[in-house]
């Protein structure tokens, strides 16, 4: 299904697109704070990034969509009540090496944190590609997602990576759910959950 919005058009990714949204989401997240913590070694980032999103991809729920041309992709996933969607992927230890620990340790941290007492969406990711950050297509691929949750009376939950990003989730009725978290030297994440809406 296509979704046309004033920014641009919103359309549920398929099985031929997955690598559209593993580039899209790559390259949105190549100097993100978090990202280059996890993936210290710029050369490798890209590679080991692609791995982790496709992983997500694979989750039996997974819903990725895309805006534009391929300008922004988000990663939608609705775990079973009571689980959370921060395992590590098959095959991390042989893939990502010594920077295994540093996401084993942040999916930890997180899982504590992950709201397991009610149905909701987690929005795993969702990023836009450099040159179009800004310009709205973060705002259209939330209210695309989140319109579908309220007429499901599905709550939604995300940890936001960035001050900027937490902004925009604050203006889309999202609120921190509890202090951010933080792994050793890593940057504050901030866990955040939004009831749905009438």
């Amino acid at each position: 299904m296509t979704v046309d919005t004033p920014y641009a058009s919103v359309r549920k990714a398929d099985g031929a697109d997955e690598q559209a949204v593993l580039d899209v989401l790559t390259e949105a997240f190549m100097n993100d704070p978090l990202a280059c913590w996890l993936f210290p070694e710029a050369s490798e980032r890209g590679r080991l990034q692609s791995y982790f999103y496709r992983s997500l991809l694979a989750h039996p729920t997974a819903e990725a969509y895309l805006i534009g041309g391929r300008e922004g992709a988000s990663l939608w996933l609705a775990p079973a009540t009571g689980r959370t969607s921060h395992e590590e992927p098959p095959g991390a230890d042989q893939v990502f090496g010594e920077n295994g620990a540093r996401l084993q340790a942040v999916g930890e941290a997180l899982a504590q944190r992950h709201p397991g007492h009610e149905p909701h969406l987690y929005l795993a990711c969702m990023g836009v590609v450099g040159g179009r950050q800004g310009a709205g297509l973060g705002t259209a691929m939330l209210r695309h997602r989140l319109e579908r949750a309220d007429a499901d009376g599905l709550a939604a939950y995300l940890e936001a990576s960035s001050p900027r990003s937490r902004d925009l989730y604050l203006r889309h009725g999202f609120e921190d759910l509890g202090e951010p978290v933080r792994v050793a030297d890593s940057p504050l994440l901030w866990p955040m959950w939004r009831r749905p809406r009438p």
